[in-house]
């Protein structure tokens, strides 16, 4: 689909990080974007740098943990926009920890932002889409739930629902008029581990977090990308050369993949 002052779109956690460069980059196209998080603050910001990009910004809370705020969600683009072109599911938190040690309620919390809060979403979405035969769903999984790093156990399992979900959508809307597309990035600077609160492992959140900052990607280039993705119909995007050849190693040779985990865990352990 192409994104114009035609494009009608919602972003979930538009607060900060990836979702405020979602917000930038589709108001920098023209589209008239509904914002969403549980930041008010950060989405009046967000609202602002879109409106001074010259698109159109409309702000509401939306908790994405809760069903009945992601259809809120649905009705308030639906009653002041006319309905949804593009729904972008982007809202997500990171709590590190191994399993048994990290506490059930932080595996609870992720559980319902990062899968629950997709599932909700196109929950709401997507009949509407389908009764008019058009659209396109935007899901935000993660290399992590394609490549399980040690330590990250929660945060790859709702990840890899995330890319399951969005392959089972696309099976059932392909011939329906709608796109999906799955973003499955590696480490880039956003506030997914600093929002993460909870009980974590330190090292290993200082060791994602060197990660990140080393990253030569951007938020701002990974929306990018994964809107130029939308715009062709591609399902899946994988930003990251690097995570690209680690998902070839892990289909070719998960000999050596596995290996490679074992390495990753190691690193991890020391901060490296």
């Amino acid at each position: 689909m192409e994104i114009s002052s035609k494009t009608r779109a919602v972003v979930t956690g538009a607060g900060s990080g990836l979702g405020r460069a979602f917000a930038r980059g589709l108001g920098g196209r023209g589209a008239k974007v509904v914002i969403s998080d549980v930041d008010a603050a950060g989405l009046e910001e967000t609202a602002r740098l879109v409106r001074d990009l010259g698109g159109t910004a409309l702000v509401t809370r939306c908790d994405v943990t809760q069903p009945d705020d992601v259809q809120a969600l649905a009705d308030f683009a639906k009653r002041e926009l006319g309905g949804t072109d593009l729904l972008i599911n982007n809202a997500g938190i990171a709590v590190s920890g191994a399993i048994g040690e990290l506490a059930v309620s932080d595996w609870k919390r992720q559980i319902d932002v990062n899968l629950f809060g997709v599932i909700y979403g196109c929950h709401s979405f997507v009949p509407d889409m389908v009764a008019r035969g058009s659209g396109h769903v935007l899901n935000v999984a993660s290399m992590a739930g394609i490549v399980y790093v040690p330590g990250m156990g929660a945060y790859n399992v709702t990840k890899a629902g995330v890319i399951a979900l969005s392959e089972t959508l696309r099976g059932e809307v392909a011939m329906r008029g709608l796109g999906v597309t799955c973003l499955c990035p590696s480490f880039f600077p956003t506030n997914i581990v600093k929002n993460g609160s909870g009980v974590v492992d330190e090292r290993k959140s200082k060791f994602a977090q060197k990660l990140m900052d080393r990253s030569k990607w951007s938020a701002d280039d990974i929306a990018r990308i994964a809107l130029d993705a939308v715009e062709s119909d591609t399902f899946y995007v994988l930003p990251h050369t690097e995570a690209r050849w680690i998902w070839r190693l892990k289909r070719v040779s998960p000999w050596l993949y596995a290996k490679a985990i074992d390495a990753m865990g190691k690193r991890s352990l020391m901060g490296a």
